[in-house]
């Protein structure tokens, strides 16, 4: 084998995940504050609450992973399903 196969990827390094994660942790807070500084042009009363966007796509990534958790109580397979 060569030295390029054995060489760690860039994800495979612990310091670049975390400053993966911190780069989107800034972009999530400098989104927020953006809502707050540009004007929308809202058509329902609810959308001027602060982080309305924010709070409702995290709202509704948690609804559709408790969706998906009941889903996978209906449709999963017996362990042994294709053994039989």
């Amino acid at each position: 084998m060569s030295k390029e196969q054995n060489k760690p990827d860039f994800f495979d390094k612990p310091e670049n995940i975390a400053k993966i994660i911190k780069v989107f942790y800034v972009i999530c807070a400098v989104l927020v504050i953006v809502d707050f500084i540009v004007h929308r042009h809202i058509y329902h009363d609810w959308e001027n609450i602060p982080a309305f966007y924010a709070i409702y796509g995290f709202v509704g990534c948690v609804i559709l992973v408790l969706i998906a958790k009941a889903m996978r109580k209906v449709l999963m397979k017996k362990e042994d399903y294709y053994d039989e």
